[in-house]
């Protein structure tokens, strides 16, 4: 990997600190924390201990702290500046959400501690699972899913848990061509075998051939609404009414909740399932491996078969149902557990934080001001990029790779150099079905001034390509810590594991 250009005798660059590898820091015998002799001659691991070191470097806690700190300001995030990933909703997360998940008594809970002691937690559950089945329109959630795919998978097992139910099991599940890939490979895992449904001129599902693919071995759609390609399903109506004729399910991926929360109910669509990721339309935090939540609210003809735990309230209280055989709310044709516990619990409260300070009339005006924002980026770039369809748009618009035709730049190229302009790339060939896409979303919380700053570096970017000069485009980035990647050469020998070097491992 190149250093930038200006070489300084340490490596760093003013504030921009070189950062080598943990493990490159590594020195045996050092350690920030004091830990207390044990004696373990009397264990109750049966004999089953580790031999080797555990391998973790030896670091004080001073390098440890800078580290971790000095990775952090490589980072990019929302709080950095405006993240215009297309179909991923990085918007900003209220502080409020933050300061309600370290309440004492919410933030200090655990989830083995008695049901009588933990009464306002499960009730928030319960008031958060209101809401979202009132936002929807359905009568059911399951609250368990861990993250947007694993709502698919919640979807699709109760959808094959009722079709096994009344003896129809099915084999085929329709997909759309510019599906969100976890969609397929969601049905897949449950053993069916996947059709893809091809998209119209206008970028919706093609009307006639989807009908045309409909038979009673087809088990459900998985539907994108609005879709991948920023656009509105407006035959979502008749679609749904297909599928039900032909004795089938409507599953509907909730990725794109945030631009139709508070105007549209999908329940009244004709979904029969959806899952919401409350880190896309609820403004948790995204990404990082833990903090998802995907619950997925269920039609009646799916409802029963919602997995478990699920909290039910009686005279008692509220209580947490874990076993289908429960004699306060056990649900005989529920298809089992997904996860352990409940949830995410620290979603929840910051979902339900964020529905409560906005409510009704502030949910309605998110949806809204996110699909103004994506509109006035797309009037806005029209004229400099080209659109792959005819506004209006929803959340997201969508760019195709035809304005860098006989450039010399690529749609890599472009999102490359816009890292050297301080932004975030947008999000690059997705949907697949576009070449070259540039996709777009700046959600309901960028400001006119943001958006401003944002469509002129793109529309100079533009010029600068077409111009002729396309020398810098493929050097870019290089004003970043860490110069252009080789990313072919990486995805084909990625390395895993680090490697001490030679000398050291001799020694």
């Amino acid at each position: 990997m190149d250093r930038p250009k200006t070489e300084t005798l340490s490596g760093n660059q003013g504030l921009r600190i070189e950062e080598p590898l943990i493990f490159e820091q590594d020195a045996p015998g050092r350690c920030g924390v004091d830990l207390p002799e044990t004696d373990l001659a009397d264990n109750r691991l049966g004999g089953v201990e580790r031999q080797d070191p555990v391998g973790l470097p030896g670091l004080s806690e001073p390098q440890v702290v800078r580290h971790f700190t000095r990775l952090s300001q490589k980072n990019y995030g929302i709080d950095s500046g405006f993240y215009p990933l297309g179909s991923c909703t990085m918007k900003h997360n209220p502080r409020l959400n933050e300061k309600m998940a370290r309440l004492q008594g919410l933030g200090d809970l655990h989830p083995l501690q008695p049901e009588s002691t933990v009464q306002g937690a499960l009730e928030m559950i319960d008031t958060l699972a209101h809401w979202l089945k009132e936002l929807t329109g359905m009568p059911a959630v399951a609250m368990s899913p861990a993250a947007g795919a694993h709502g698919e998978l919640c979807g699709i097992m109760a959808i094959r848990a009722a079709l096994e139910d009344r003896g129809d099991p099915r084999s085929r599940v329709l997909v759309p061509e510019s599906a969100h890939g976890t969609n397929p490979a969601t049905a897949a895992a449950c053993g069916y075998s996947i059709d893809s449904i091809p998209a119209d001129d206008r970028g919706r599902v093609d009307l006639e051939a989807f009908k045309s693919m409909l038979g009673d071995d087809v088990a459900a759609i998985m539907l994108t609404n609005p879709n991948t390609c920023g656009l509105f399903e407006n035959d979502i109506i008749e679609i749904a009414d297909a599928v039900h004729d032909a004795g089938a399910f409507f599953y509907c991926d909730g990725a794109n909740f945030n631009a139709i929360v508070g105007r549209v109910r999908p329940g009244d669509l004709g979904v029969d399932c959806m899952h919401l990721n409350l880190h896309k339309t609820f403004s948790t935090p995204h990404g990082g491996g833990g903090p998802g939540s995907g619950p997925t609210v269920l039609s009646e003809p799916l409802a029963p078969f919602a997995p478990l735990p699920f909290v039910v309230h009686g005279k008692n209280g509220f209580h947490l149902v874990e076993t289908i055989d429960d004699p306060i709310g056990g649900s005989a044709k529920s298809f089992g557990r997904m996860k352990g516990f409940h949830g995410q619990m620290g979603m929840f409260i910051r979902s339900l934080a964020y529905i409560l300070s906005h409510g009704a009339d502030g949910l309605r005006q998110v949806s809204g001001d996110a699909v103004l924002n994506a509109n006035y980026l797309l009037a806005e770039l029209s004229d400099d990029l080209t659109a792959s369809f005819p506004g209006p748009c929803m959340h997201e618009a969508l760019f195709d790779d035809r304005f860098l035709k006989g450039t010399g730049v690529s749609t890599l190229d472009f999102a490359k150099a816009m890292i050297d302009e301080g932004f975030h790339p947008m999000t690059m060939y997705f949907p697949l079905v576009v070449s070259g896409a540039l996709l777009m979303e700046p959600t309901e919380t960028e400001s006119k001034d943001a958006l401003d700053q944002y469509i002129a570096v793109v529309k100079g970017l533009a010029a600068k390509a077409k111009s002729g000069n396309d020398g810098p485009f493929h050097e870019a980035p290089v004003l970043t810590p860490r110069q252009r990647l080789d990313e072919t050469a990486a995805a084909r020998n990625p390395v895993l594991r680090w490697t001490p070097p030679v000398e050291e491992a001799a020694e």
